[in-house]
């Protein structure tokens, strides 16, 4: 049977046919959807992990005792990953073991534009990138056969535009795969020095191996398409399909773009005029072909940063300029919703004038207008470790400095930051922000929540306990919507010289949709001074007539903005 699916569910399609039976990740945009799908099959277990480390853990721990696994992950995802990824190099596996992970270019939901494929050339091991939803499940299929067969892990890059496009794959049967038997095997398994040196070797002759097999076409997944020779273009993932959209170029198509076959293509290029290399993000690609001897260009026709597209393709290479029917449509800055906790937490550190290190997450919109409240984000679980760095500095920003943290994050990476600080003797101020779910990625169980991917009962993290057992004295929960009580709490913590933590707590607003009567602007009562607009709640509404309104649509009758006015002129419907 075919339909039409996005990348995402084609790869968790063909993980299910090719018999994986454990399935463990962490989410993040755009890789979410991949084991939300796989969830939804029997026979295989899939879970959500605290974070990508221990994701890509349990996968190999699944290989290594015999059956087939997969992780998935975005490209940040890889760099918390890679201490268990590099090694795993080493050992090979025993089951096949694939890495999914989905690159962002252009940053749509990224805090940068890293190119995993450097992860593949640095780890030693084979990647595959598809060009299509139905190349997406054919490549898994592949990829647990070559990782078996070469006894490696297997990575598969998506992008953000491949993993959420659609188009048909065919949908086959499930192969039920036995489990293989394990076999202690110390020399193979156990990564102490004298074994590792060893295992080094053994993945140098792999790569080779695999090298020379993609070269003589034993892996039979890159082609050629030839049409104008005048120019040759080698491309694979998205830019395939805009290439071959916008252009008659030859094209000489990547599925496998680690190893990279120097040799087929510089074949390719002796049957062209000139050879052009179009790739997203680093010139990973073209650099490798010049060090190789073969002249090519490529970035300098691109540009190194964003993504690419058919429009852009059409005025870097071809030169012409596309024109929107429409013209130039106006910009759409994401916003938290109406409604969201963690808006009133923002407006009280706002209007408290906090130094606020930020984090990862929903929150991370506290830095846009009006909340204004978030002076750093660096990457996640990052928001406590830099806090303690304020205080240890003795910055005069110190003084009345907090952290911002979300509950899914904070299990992902803000534990051992909360360790240091208080094993550091530091007086560092925590919120987190307890909305009872993984926001951002679209609402995924985590270990705070009490459910696990299939929605089933789990245990259900206490934060506060975790907290006293991490050695934090002082842990206050507060309502996030209750703006009086945040500022209570933030006064009273940041004035403590020890570390402590605020937990404010309220669901996010979107998990339970039965809302309240929505809240209204009693005209004849509001005197215009427009501070219920500091809130920046989207479903407050500045008129051209200087007055303001709730849009009745947005508004999920929280309440919170009745704290700004000072003159009762906000009131819920009856």
């Amino acid at each position: 049977m075919k339909r039409l699916m996005i990348a995402n569910e084609a790869i968790a399609r063909g993980a299910y046919e090719a018999g994986v039976k454990v399935v463990s990740s962490y989410p993040g945009t755009p890789s979410t959807e991949i084991t939300e799908f796989i969830s939804k099959y029997d026979g295989i277990h899939a879970e959500w992990a605290p974070n990508e480390k221990v994701a890509l853990e349990v996968s190999i721990g699944a290989s290594i005792a015999g059956a087939r696994a997969m992780s998935c992950m975005k490209h940040v995802g890889v760099n918390v990953a890679a201490d268990p990824l590099f090694t795993a190099s080493y050992t090979g596996v025993n089951g096949g073991l694939v890495l999914v992970v989905a690159d962002d270019p252009a940053m749509h939901s990224s805090q940068n534009e890293q190119d995993s494929r450097f992860y593949a050339r640095s780890a030693h091991v084979p990647m595959l990138e598809p060009a299509d939803s139905l190349e997406a499940k054919n490549y898994v299929k592949l990829a647990f056969d070559l990782s078996e067969q070469y006894d490696t892990p297997v990575m598969i890059r998506l992008t953000t535009r491949i993993a959420h496009s659609q188009s048909l794959v065919t949908e086959e049967p499930r192969i039920e795969i036995e489990l293989k038997e394990y076999k202690k095997d110390v020399n193979k398994f156990v990564m102490m020095p004298a074994m590792a040196r060893g295992r080094h070797r053994v993945v140098e002759e792999r790569e080779r191996q695999l090298r020379s097999d993609l070269e003589n076409n034993k892996i039979n997944i890159n082609r050629v398409e030839y049409r104008d020779k005048r120019v040759g273009v080698v491309c694979a993932g998205a830019p395939y399909q805009y290439v071959k959209e916008v252009t008659n170029a030859s094209i000489f198509k990547l599925g496998m773009v680690y190893p990279i076959p120097v040799k087929q293509i510089f074949e390719f290029a002796k049957n062209v005029d000139e050879l052009i290399v179009i790739e997203e993000l680093e010139p990973f690609i073209e650099d490798h072909l010049k060090a190789n001897g073969i002249e090519c260009s490529g970035k300098s026709i691109t540009g190194l940063q964003g993504e690419l597209s058919t429009g852009v393709i059409m005025e870097k290479y071809l030169g012409q300029k596309r024109v929107m029917p429409m013209g130039d449509l106006p910009s759409r800055p994401p916003v938290m919703c109406a409604g969201c906790p963690h808006r009133s937490v923002f407006y009280a550190l706002n209007r408290l004038k906090c130094t606020v290190t930020g984090d990862i997450g929903c929150y991370s919109l506290g830095a846009n207008y009006p909340l204004n409240a978030v002076d750093v984000v660096l990457c996640m679980g990052a928001s406590i470790g830099m806090a303690h760095g304020f205080d240890k500095a003795k910055s005069e920003k110190s003084k009345n400095l907090v952290a911002v943290i979300g509950d899914s994050t904070f299990v992902h990476s803000g534990i051992t930051g909360i360790i240091n600080a208080v094993y550091n003797n530091g007086s560092s101020t925590t919120i987190i922000l307890d909305n009872s779910t993984t926001g951002m990625t679209g609402h995924q169980e985590n270990p705070t929540t009490g459910k696990n991917i299939k929605g089933e009962p789990a245990n259900k993290l206490n934060l506060e306990l975790l907290l006293k057992a991490c050695g934090v004295q002082h842990v206050v929960v507060v309502d996030a919507y209750d703006i009086t009580a945040v500022q209570k709490a933030v006064k009273e913590e940041t004035a403590k010289d020890e570390v402590s933590v605020i937990i404010a707590r309220r669901p996010c607003a979107l998990l339970n949709r039965q809302y309240p009567k929505p809240y209204y602007v009693a005209q004849d009562k509001c005197k215009k001074c427009k501070a219920c607009l500091q809130i920046g709640c989207p479903a407050i509404e500045n008129l051209e007539n200087k007055s303001v309104r709730i849009n009745p649509e947005l508004c999920v009758g929280c309440g919170v903005c009745t704290q700004l006015c000072k003159f009762n002129s906000i009131l819920q419907e009856v």
